[in-house]
């Protein structure tokens, strides 16, 4: 039996308008993919996705090819997926930005999508599909007017930036930050240095864009080589700056307010984020749709608008007790910056932090759980909370509160009132830390 050739599976994927690699979610017409995974391999679902109205199935066994027409047969269908998404990018000639870093690539890309599309017919990645299946899936899903692309762009270990750069090949791209995220896949702060650059490198190969934010340390260095630069910079009044964007912040608490200078007319915003790291989100926003001639005032416009959502930079009133929800993930840098700003804050309400362990660290892990609580004892907080085994050393070590998990924390949390509070929730995502915030369950009579 023949391997179907990508420019098969082209016509048939430009036919059917629509991809899956899930059996259980087959829309009519579609075309499934068999993926393997750790635990299953979509060889075996191949049949039944075909049943449930898939146009036809890509799959890479050669027996399940036999046993049905529209089964077409590859000769890795993963990679196939891969390619497929990277030839359907390459009918489309519009900008392609891709976003990558150790922090805020999500907010960044939500903030940039919501500028652009004040102007342009925009496609951005949905939730968190970053990777090495998510971004062709990305690809895929544009309808054929768009005008603009923005792909987010994640990893944990050096050369899948370059391997998803090689899919979505864009020719605009920028790094929000670098910082102590993944470190175990990576080998340390060099190696995520090395990774995340691999965007630049493309860039430079390709002859592309890249948009710079002076006020992060790495980016000016690890971008040389690459022909065109746009440079931005956060300030605060009274500072200047060489960039050729320049956002001028005024108050990070209790939401971000910010004004910059365009085209010889001051412009004032205000957004619905708090925190000096949402800061650089917005100048990022700020300078792409400044670049690709969005009217400043609607700028302004889409950034006042943009909501956080999905346990990001979320801030919920319950009653008289403020929370800070930003439990989606956390690194060291992520959890020094969110401290420091829950320390500066100005408030009559008291200061509380809950934490969870940050993983994905290796080597590292057990000195910046250490470095953490001790951060954390040191800021202007009345009350420090940890949860999770990580941090149950270092905690006991401080004499600071630990719960060994989130069921433990919880009935301690709802045992009683925090009214007049701020809190601040932080963890990586395994422990869903947001389940704290879930109404407590009571037992029937």
């Amino acid at each position: 039996m023949p391997f179907r050739t990508i420019e098969e599976v082209l016509g048939l994927f430009v036919a059917a308008k629509a991809v899956t690699i899930d059996s259980r979610k087959v829309p009519p017409g579609s075309v499934f993919f068999a993926i393997k995974g750790e635990r299953f391999d979509g060889n075996a679902f191949a049949i039944r996705a075909l049943e449930q109205g898939a146009a036809a199935a890509i799959v890479d066994d050669p027996e399940v090819a036999s046993r049905h027409a529209q089964c077409w047969l590859v000769r890795d269908a993963q990679q196939t997926l891969q390619d497929l998404g990277h030839a359907y990018r390459n009918r489309f000639a519009i900008p392609v930005l891709g976003i990558t870093g150790s922090n805020g690539k999500t907010t960044t890309k939500e903030l940039v999508a919501a500028v652009l599309s004040r102007r342009y017919k925009t496609h951005f990645t949905q939730g968190n599909l970053n990777n090495h299946l998510g971004v062709p899936l990305t690809l895929l899903a544009m309808p054929g007017r768009t005008e603009m692309a923005v792909i987010e762009m994640g990893a944990n270990h050096q050369g899948e930036i370059a391997h998803l750069s090689a899919i979505a090949d864009p020719d605009y791209g920028l790094i929000t930050n670098i910082g102590k995220a993944h470190l175990e896949g990576f080998g340390g702060i060099e190696g995520v240095k090395k990774g995340k650059s691999e965007l630049y490198r493309h860039l430079e190969q390709r002859g592309g864009t890249a948009f710079v934010n002076l006020g992060e340390p790495f980016l000016k260095e690890l971008v040389q080589g690459v022909p065109e630069l746009v440079t931005y910079q956060a300030v605060r009044a009274g500072e200047v700056s060489s960039a050729d964007i320049v956002c001028t912040v005024h108050e990070i608490a209790p939401f971000i307010t910010y004004s910059f200078r365009h085209k010889g007319q001051d412009y004032r915003g205000k957004a619905q984020l708090f925190g000096a790291y949402n800061v650089q989100n917005i100048v990022t926003a700020l300078a792409i749709g400044l670049h690709f001639e969005v009217p400043a005032d609607r700028i302004v416009e889409a950034i006042a608008d943009y909501q956080p959502g999905n346990n990001r930079s979320q801030l919920l009133e319950r009653g008289s007790t403020t929370f800070l929800l930003d439990a989606y993930n956390a690194n060291p840098t992520s959890l020094e910056h969110a401290l420091r700003y829950l320390s500066s804050v100005k408030t009559n309400e008291k200061k509380m932090a809950i934490i969870g362990d940050m993983l994905e660290l290796g080597e590292t892990s057990q000195p910046e759980h250490e470095r953490m609580v001790k951060l954390a004892s040191n800021l202007s907080l009345d009350k420090v909370v940890f949860v999770g085994p990580h941090f149950a050393d270092p905690a006991q070590r401080a004499g600071a509160l630990h719960f060994k998990d989130i069921e433990t924390l919880k009935a301690w949390f709802d045992s009683y009132s925090w009214d007049g509070y701020r809190i601040l929730l932080k963890a990586s995502r395994r422990l869903a830390l947001e389940r704290l915030l879930a109404k407590p369950s009571t037992e029937s009579a």
